[in-house]
């Protein structure tokens, strides 16, 4: 209760009893899932900023992904100031993610000993209303956002926020921590370079990216790769042969290549294997540098040859400043989009400007890279082989 006095000679007073405002805020469930990505803290930063000038809206967070909701008790955290101070210079993310747990097809365990994939989406909105939220921000790649349009077709409020190093999803022409990995990926072929030259070596670097070689792409160009293997362009063994041999003929005396985890060779099929995780049926992309390797050398192949698989160090560490202001500025359009009512929908990075697409036109399939793409005839014309 605030006692307010309006005359110093107390000729009389006025008590002023202020409702409690917080049962009349809203609440927001932010949750983060797949794979982690250089961003996603700063992300959720802005929406708790953002979230918190509103004076409307209270931001809770699902651990694990939407796990944090379907575990029994949940696993839930209230994002506050405090809690979101700072977070955005830090990699990974407070929440936690997970591949597994996918509502779309959520693995249960049988009587007979065997598993089977249901759908419990209508379960999960169920959950999420009943614990008394009124939006959900999903952030996440094309997975998690098949998940957000699912969700948001059964009545929940639900606004995506692309997620993904391989920068594959539609709908958005970039993707927060794409940048972050080509970075990583570029210091780390910088330094093979110069031990390539010392020893004069051929050295296969293998990057991520799934089925889409962009971080392939613009490492090979920003590192100065002789060759560069994209799962969009299969590659002819030969070919790589001839452009090895004409390099050490020109008195270079190395090779540095770079590889996309989905490359493949003409006629052939990735390389990897699947998962034997609960509840995740991915194909498991990797090897595809030692594959190339065994395959050089077995074809005479007389250099000697190195390789090095990044994995998941291109997920980790401090994102780079772009990718802080894009992921911070995702969070703030993630918000508005929630706080205006329009839902149903996925932020985007179209022509620099962060707006927002039909979560529909998000998941319609991935975004490759094309034959015909502005960047493959760069690198070509620098004299990058594809080996095609």
């Amino acid at each position: 209760m605030f006692r307010l006095t309006l005359f110093p000679n107390h000729l009389w007073e006025q008590k002023i009893t202020f409702p409690n405002l917080t049962q009349f805020m809203k609440k927001i469930l932010v949750s983060t899932g797949g794979g982690d990505c250089p961003g996603l803290n700063a992300v959720i930063r802005g929406i708790v900023k953002a979230a918190k000038k509103s004076g409307k809206w209270e931001v809770w967070g699902s651990m694990e992904a939407l796990n944090g909701v379907m575990n029994d008790p949940p696993e839930l955290i209230k994002l506050t100031s405090k809690r979101t101070a700072g977070i955005h210079v830090k990699g990974g993310t407070i929440l936690k993610t997970t591949n597994r747990g996918n509502p779309l097809e959520y693995p249960v365990l049988q009587e007979d000993g065997t598993w089977k994939h249901v759908n419990i989406c209508d379960h999960v909105v169920d959950k999420i209303r009943s614990l008394g939220f009124d939006a959900l921000i999903n952030i996440g790649g094309d997975g998690s956002q098949k998940i957000s349009m699912a969700l948001n077709e059964l009545g929940l409020p639900v606004v995506g926020v692309p997620k993904t190093i391989d920068n594959d999803l539609l709908g958005t022409d970039l993707t927060f921590g794409f940048s972050t990995a080509v970075q990583i990926a570029t210091d780390s072929f910088d330094k093979l370079v110069t031990t390539a030259e010392s020893h004069h070596r051929v050295m296969i670097m293998e990057v991520m990216g799934r089925d889409a070689g962009w971080i392939a792409l613009h490492t090979a160009i920003a590192g100065g790769a002789e060759i560069c293997l994209l799962p969009e362009i299969p590659f002819d063994l030969q070919k790589i042969i001839k452009r090895i041999e004409k390099r050490y003929k020109k008195g270079r005396g190395f090779v540095n290549i770079v590889v996309a985890e989905g490359a493949k060779p003409k006629g052939g099929e990735a390389i990897g294997h699947a998962s034997g995780d609960v509840g995740d049926r991915h194909f498991k992309l990797g090897g595809v540098a030692n594959y190339l390797k065994y395959k050089l050398e077995e074809a005479g192949c007389q250099q000697q040859i190195r390789t090095t698989i990044l994995g998941h160090v291109q997920r980790g560490g401090t994102p780079v400043a772009f990718d802080r202001i894009l992921a911070t500025a995702m969070g703030v359009k993630a918000f508005e989009l929630i706080a205006e009512g329009d839902h149903g929908r996925m932020v985007s990075l179209k022509n620099n400007i962060v707006t927002s697409v039909p979560l529909k036109e998000a998941v319609g399939g991935n975004k490759f890279v094309a034959q015909d793409n502005s960047l493959v005839h760069v690198a070509r014309s620098v004299g990058i082989s594809f080996g095609d």
